[in-house]
């Protein structure tokens, strides 16, 4: 991930110093009912995004915002790596950086779907979308997606923290303002319950995975091997625990100013496990409490969070 770590980081820069220029209510606009921060995403890639040509050797990994998405990024990378016998975390040449492109898929310029079907397979692609709002070739094609979910009263902290410390996305005095914007769909990507609802869709695929943040912190192990086992990439012991070690918070964390820049202490904060305890009310547990229930209690990612134990106060 070190490779990518300049084109992660000039993108955020860039998107730093519009949204600098702007005021609040303009960092967000709305396609096919959704926000999206308006210094990252547009109408006119969202429209060249739809024709994109999808290969069934591409590597996705989707997962709403601040569900651990770079976590999973840094054990993606490092098993591609592995697979094409490079070590992982080893320098590339400028030619290598070269040919890269920001990964995640919705977001850049019109011309990057382009350029993108010159970079050499596997290609890997990180999403935060809803399945309905992906290329309708990624699932024609059967390109495998690792789909990570986490529970949500941490992904609403963790949003909350996030957004305090990111230009591009609208800032908030108070948790007590954020919440209510997070249960009113007012999030960038849209509505979490929303979101899992819809990917709940698509679980019995057998080209998508699920697995959750919390499974991971439980045993980083299992879970490395679990997704090595999906992708075909088989690991010997020496492999599979230099991706875990690699993996950890710590590590990513004291590596983060090659991955992220100056962005390294917003995007690794704390990389824990119930969190929101220290945030939400008595009142805000009931209402997410019994929105859980409504609209995803029932579902199988639902189940698969296991919202008792991790949600319950």
């Amino acid at each position: 991930m070190e490779k990518s770590g300049k084109k992660f980081t000039d993108v955020l820069d860039k998107a730093t110093v519009v949204a600098n220029s702007m005021h609040r209510d303009e960092l967000l606009f709305s396609y096919k009912g959704i926000p999206y921060p308006i210094t990252f995403c547009s109408p006119e890639s969202f429209k060249a995004l739809e024709s994109f040509e999808a290969r069934s050797d591409d590597v996705i990994l989707a997962g709403y915002p601040k569900s651990g998405t770079n976590w999973l990024r840094q054990i993606l990378t490092d098993l591609i790596a592995v697979s094409q016998k490079k070590t992982p975390g080893s320098e590339s040449s400028a030619s290598d950086e070269d040919l890269e492109e920001f990964p995640y898929l919705e977001v850049g310029d019109v011309e990057k779907y382009e350029r993108m079907t010159k970079l050499p397979s596997p290609r890997f692609m990180v999403t935060h979308l809803r399945p309905e709002n992906l290329p309708k070739s990624i699932f024609k094609n059967k390109v495998k997606i690792l789909l990570l979910i986490r529970n949500p009263k941490d992904v609403a902290t963790s949003f909350y923290h996030f957004s305090k410390g990111l230009a591009s996305f609208p800032s908030y005095d108070n948790w007590d303002d954020f919440f209510r914007d997070f249960m009113t769909k007012k999030m960038p990507w849209g509505c979490y319950f929303e979101y899992v609802s819809e990917w709940s869709k698509y679980t019995d695929k057998e080209n998508i995975m699920a697995i959750t943040y919390e499974e991971l912190k439980e045993n980083r192990a299992l879970g490395v091997k679990n997704i090595a086992a999906f992708f075909g990439i088989p690991l010997t012991e020496e492999e599979l625990q230099l991706v875990v070690d690699r993996s950890s918070f710590q590590s990513m964390k004291k590596n983060s100013d090659k991955t992220h820049g100056t962005f390294g202490n917003i995007f690794f904060r704390k990389g824990g496990v119930s969190d929101w305890k220290n945030l939400f009310t008595e009142d805000q547990n009931e209402k997410m409490d019994k929105v859980f229930e409504e609209q995803i209690a029932g579902t199988k990612l639902g189940k698969k969070l296991k919202y008792d134990l991790y949600c319950k106060a």
